[in-house]
């Protein structure tokens, strides 16, 4: 008896000890845990890199709500050039309704594209009718300057006079007619190729303008082609008012301005890429048939009544509707376009004196001509005071 109980005191004494080191071999683990840390050498700083200093782009100038926020300009070259491409576009908005432009020549400061006559989509709209009695008299004149810029959009083909005078005759195959539809097919035409000319500046003539190549030049080198910019001459003195056919069980009125074609505009290309989703790929005849108005009639309509951009107004584009023998002399050489007028008032051009006589030359183009290139050989040989 005194053995098995014995035996039973060892047995609970030998539990004991191993509870006892099993609590004392998790105390040291616990405390060396906790030296770890303390015995590791102390951690080297590193240099952290500093700030860049805030500095402006060179040459930028402050917004119109002050100036850019340190936090925001410095280091960010991005950030820069939104600032100076914002206010390019502030500073060179084309003038607001109602205001004009002469077109007078721009200091290299305010000079906003280098442009050469290349970046140029001249359109010239006519009909085969008038190849000779209008057409051929432009291909002698002005377009012999500007053969590889100038596109002719009529209504026939004339390979004759195509392979004879080496210039750009594109057939619409539109109707010959005068009429609304006719122009507006061959408007559409005209847009079409000019976005595919990847050109600068499409500008539409008649076939009885005269354009004055070099102003046309220094007009437009005072914007940017990648503006919203629609420069021409109004044929009236108000915005025209048109029926806007929105429904089918209505319409509403609007109101915009519109650049006659009769004396030629001209259009940058950021604002013809807008308006491709009325004017591209045939939608130009839907749309004027929305407001049943003719080609430049529907150009405006497009511009100022959906996309909301001014018409800038110019005295430098001129149709035969005006009084054209009052314009001053000394003024001519510096307009864009000239024209004539009709069969009845043949009397209304421009007076420019020179070697041909009014019915040598009942247009004067003429005569402007060779005014401005005197070494065309079929001008007068000119004579020297000296």
């Amino acid at each position: 008896m005194d053995l098995r109980l014995w035996l039973i005191r060892m047995h609970i004494a030998s539990v004991s000890l191993s509870k006892f080191c099993f609590l004392c071999s998790l105390a040291f683990c616990c405390l060396l845990l906790l030296l770890i840390p303390t015995l590791q050498p102390p951690p080297r700083l590193l240099d952290l890199p500093q700030p860049r200093p805030q500095a402006r782009p060179a040459g930028t100038k402050q917004s119109h709500h002050g100036q850019v926020p340190a936090g925001s300009a410095g280091g960010s070259e991005t950030q820069g050039r939104l600032v100076q491409t914002k206010e390019s576009r502030n500073e060179n908005q084309s003038p607001k309704r109602g205001t004009e432009t002469d077109g007078g020549p721009v200091s290299e400061s305010k000079s906003l594209d280098t442009l050469e006559l290349k970046d140029i989509f001249i359109a010239v709209k006519t009909t085969r009718k008038y190849h000779k009695s209008r057409l051929e008299l432009l291909i002698q004149t002005w377009v012999s300057r500007a053969k590889e810029q100038t596109y002719i959009f009529t209504d026939g083909e004339d390979r004759e006079l195509q392979v004879r005078t080496g210039t750009n005759i594109i057939n619409t195959n539109c109707s010959a007619a005068h009429n609304r539809q006719a122009l507006c097919c061959k408007m559409s035409v005209e847009y079409d190729k000019f976005l595919e000319s990847q050109k600068k500046w499409f500008c539409h003539m008649d076939d009885d303008n005269y354009v004055i190549l070099p102003s046309l030049l220094r007009l437009l080198s005072s914007y940017h082609h990648s503006q919203d910019i629609y420069l021409g001459r109004p044929s009236l003195d108000h915005p025209i008012e048109a029926a806007e056919r929105v429904k089918s069980d209505g319409s509403v009125s609007v109101k915009f301005w519109f650049a006659t074609g009769g004396a030629g505009f001209c259009i940058s290309r950021g604002l013809a890429l807008k308006m491709s989703p009325w004017a591209s790929l045939g939608n130009f005849i839907s749309t004027a048939e929305k407001i049943r108005l003719p080609d430049d009639c529907t150009i405006g309509y497009i511009i100022e009544a959906l996309l909301e951009v001014t018409l800038t107004h110019t005295h430098l584009f001129h149709s035969h509707l005006e009084n054209l023998q009052k314009l001053p002399v000394d003024t001519v050489l510096d307009q864009v376009t000239l024209s004539y007028g009709g069969f009845e008032n043949r009397r209304n051009v421009v007076s420019v004196a020179g070697s041909f006589s009014l019915a040598e030359d009942p247009t004067r183009f003429k005569a402007i001509h060779c005014l401005l290139y005197p070494d065309t050989g079929w001008c007068p040989e000119s004579h020297p005071e000296h």
